[in-house]
């Protein structure tokens, strides 16, 4: 996939542009992930995606890496998470949708900023600390 963000700055980009970006990034590392790990019926797939990719899970998983990121992506993670937000979906706390937000924020910038090994690095870490699958 082409990043066409080649000369963007953080400055560009709301906090919530940047979760609406890192979500579908997310999104996709997941549903990679589970095809390429389990081939299963697609009812399945989509069973285990959905419990990867939801507000309790990012909020546990933003927790795990927040430790290790650096000051930049802290402070991004810190913005996506501070972002003031119109809704809170069903099923979940405020705090957990405002961490998974900071972390979808997270995903959004590494991608823009086409750092892609740390993005694959951060994604690895949550998937084996918590052994998923």
């Amino acid at each position: 996939m082409d990043n066409k963000f080649k000369n963007a700055k953080l400055s560009d980009y709301s906090p919530l542009t940047l979760a609406f970006i890192g979500d579908g990034v997310y999104d996709l590392m997941v549903r990679s992930y589970v095809v390429g790990i389990a081939n299963r019926p697609v009812g399945e797939l989509n069973k285990i995606k959905v419990s990867l990719v939801n507000c309790k899970s990012q909020a546990q998983f933003a927790k795990k890496i927040l430790p290790l990121l650096n000051e930049k992506e802290e402070s991004v993670y810190k913005r996506g998470r501070n972002a003031a937000t119109s809704n809170t979906p069903k099923n979940s706390t405020v705090a957990d949708y405002h961490s998974a937000t900071g972390l979808e924020a997270l995903f959004g910038y590494l991608y823009i900023t086409a750092q892609n090994e740390r993005l694959e690095e951060l994604f690895n870490i949550i998937i084996e600390e918590f052994n998923l699958l």
